[in-house]
């Protein structure tokens, strides 16, 4: 009759048992994840910084609706970004143009999240109106290339375009985009981040 192993021994080779039975995970490139999670999180942080200062200086602060809206968007496509990147840990066929596609799509989400609120100091007032509209062309052009580049995901990944309510989100948010970057209309941009809302 055997030694009989002491408790802590016995969990220890049930756990090696069991995870030998396993089948590999694959994880894709091993620089993929905290390249994503570093720039995602750069762009969360900006956005979050940005409120904080709003608050500090809020008697300074004249606030505008849209660019609020903006802001709590551009918070959840950041951290939506963020939680995708855990479906692509099992994806096998990885390419540098795959890599690349997610990496700039991360990228472009940073440049939304740096453009939608500005940088505040103590002593300034503070014009959201005016901010929106001064830089509404480089936030809503970095917002078109996310898009573009979110699309540009699911090609270099599956190997097919979208389809479905997904390729109409992705239309529909593009186009958006386009004619938010084009015109000056208020009333467009007042119903827009709304309707933005709506469609998500």
């Amino acid at each position: 009759m055997g030694r009989r192993l002491p408790g802590s021994c016995r969990i220890r080779y049930v756990s090696i048992q069991i995870c030998a039975r396993l089948p590999p995970v694959r994880l894709g490139p091993p620089c993929k994840r905290p390249i994503l999670s570093i720039i995602l999180g750069l762009a969360i942080t900006q956005v979050l910084q940005g409120l904080r200062g709003l608050i500090l200086t809020r008697a300074k602060v004249k606030l505008y609706i849209p660019t609020l809206i903006w802001a709590g968007l551009t918070l959840l496509i950041a951290i939506q970004g963020w939680w995708a990147s855990f479906g692509m840990r099992t994806h096998a066929n990885w390419t540098f143009v795959a890599l690349l596609v997610i990496v700039l799509q991360a990228i472009t989400v940073y440049m939304v999240a740096a453009l939608v609120l500005p940088d505040i100091s103590a002593d300034a007032v503070v014009d959201l109106r005016e901010h929106y509209f001064a830089h509404k062309n480089w936030f809503f052009a970095t917002m078109f290339g996310s898009i573009v580049f979110s699309a540009a995901k699911d090609l270099a990944l599956s190997g097919h375009m979208l389809g479905g309510v997904n390729a109409g989100f992705h239309v529909i948010f593009g186009l958006a985009a386009i004619v938010g970057a084009i015109t000056r209309q208020e009333w467009f941009h007042k119903l827009l981040a709304p309707c933005i809302v709506c469609c998500s």
